[in-house]
């Protein structure tokens, strides 16, 4: 029966070429968009390189202090001394890494100014990250104990400070805002949507200007604490969150008297969106509203436009329907005819909008808009594309389907 449903389908594309390109073209372009945005979705979210154990990751990125009131809030990254005394002495974990957010800066090639980024951070980020190492290796323990001034520059950076690109850089001196340093490895660079890991240049915390010394519990650090297995993940968050709860409470930070404190350690994903949900109600309004207008624009409209389309294209066939129900056809069975034909269609459309969407992702990989960046059509954007492409069709087909069941012998039959 099922097999019948398809020839019935796809006879009736060759039917009508014209009406067939103008289905698929509103089909395939709207997954398109859906493909496009879900692998979007996946590069910023997702385990890509060189954050490619996020899944085994909690990340520590701010602290909230608030009066008694809970009418003034301060929030922002950690001191180094802080994380030093409530993650770094974790005992779950598998390692912790502490590291800086990245800082702009300068470097000079005689005349011509490169604006770069920085930043700091101590050996484990090494460890923790799965960084790519074109040349050399990464600084060491022994490197932050003894102050070395050495450097690991991305390949682009390279690029753009050194002349001969096929000439090793290793053990070559860079300045940096007057300061000079031994570069020591050269990585390919992370994506800027990965702020975690972007930078143009990355040094020892304990070269010039980190300020990790810096006293008290607000600096400009953050960590990342990783666990051996995810099952751990909940058992260091634990015990991350008692060590927190053993800070005096209240307390004075800045001269900002403070009742409560907060210090999460969050999956990627609810760190992603952990500092929107929690602003204030018209924060969380907007984000919501522009969420839901995103998405009724993306699903709503194309659903819309493509339903009035199915229903012209069913009701084009309204004689083949009086006529199937004159002979006893129950509505029952058309319903679902002509639902297994939509889905059909659309997984057609779908087909085509996945060859569509690997010709925008290469385009959007190789244009240069973001740096490093590598989006990809990988297994779960797929399924997530395959579940909308389902959904797409049974949505946009239930609709047309049930008009049609309504559909009465005698009013089917005029049409002819």
């Amino acid at each position: 029966m099922l097999t019948n449903y398809i020839k019935i389908a796809w006879k009736v594309l060759l039917r009508h070429p014209f009406y067939t390109f103008i289905t698929l073209f509103g089909i395939s372009l709207t997954l398109t968009v859906l493909m496009v945005l879900t692998s979007f979705l996946d590069h910023l979210i997702g385990s890509h390189y060189p954050e490619t154990k996020r899944d085994r990751m909690l990340y520590v990125m701010l602290m909230v202090q608030r009066d008694s009131a809970k009418t003034g809030r301060s929030s922002g990254p950690m001191s180094f001394k802080f994380l030093t005394n409530y993650a770094k002495t974790l005992k779950t974990p598998e390692r912790v890494t502490i590291f800086s957010a990245f800082n702009s800066s300068n470097a000079y090639v005689g005349s011509q100014k490169i604006k770069l980024t920085t930043k700091f951070t101590d050996a484990d980020f090494w460890q923790v990250m799965d960084f790519n190492f074109l040349e050399g290796k990464p600084y060491n323990q022994q490197n932050i104990t003894n102050g070395d001034h050495v450097a690991v520059i991305t390949d682009e950076f390279r690029k753009h400070y050194f002349s001969d690109e096929t000439e090793s850089v290793i053990g070559k001196d860079i300045d940096i805002e007057n300061i000079h340093y031994k570069v020591i490895g050269v990585i390919k660079g992370s994506p800027v949507t990965r702020p975690v890991t972007y930078a143009d240049i990355y040094f020892p915390y304990t070269t010039p200007k980190s300020n990790y010394q810096r006293d008290g519990m607000r600096g400009g650090f953050m960590s990342i604490l990783l666990a051996k297995d995810k099952s751990d993940l909940p058992a260091i968050n634990n015990e991350f969150q008692s060590r927190i709860s053993q800070i005096p409470l209240p307390g004075i930070e800045n001269g900002y008297k403070y009742a409560t404190l907060e210090a999460k350690s969050d999956p990627y994903a609810e760190n992603f969106v952990g500092q929107i949900l929690d602003g204030n109600a018209g924060m969380k309004a907007i984000f919501f509203g522009v969420i839901g207008f995103v998405l009724f624009m993306l699903m709503g409209l194309p659903a819309i436009n493509l339903v009035n389309v199915n229903v012209s294209r069913i009701m084009e066939r309204a004689s083949e329907i009086g006529i199937r129900k004159a002979f006893g056809a129950p509505v029952k069975t058309l319903v679902w005819q002509f639902i297994v034909e939509n889905i059909f269609i659309t997984l057609i459309g779908g087909s085509i909008a996945l060859g569509l969407s690997l010709i925008v992702i290469y385009l959007i990989n190789s244009s240069g808009i973001i740096a490093y960046a590598d989006l990809t059509i990988n297994l779960t954007v797929f399924l997530v594309s395959v579940l909308v492409c389902l959904l797409f069709g049974l949505l946009s087909g239930v609709l047309p389907a049930l008009r049609m069941s309504k559909l009465n012998i005698a009013e089917a039959l005029k049409s002819t």
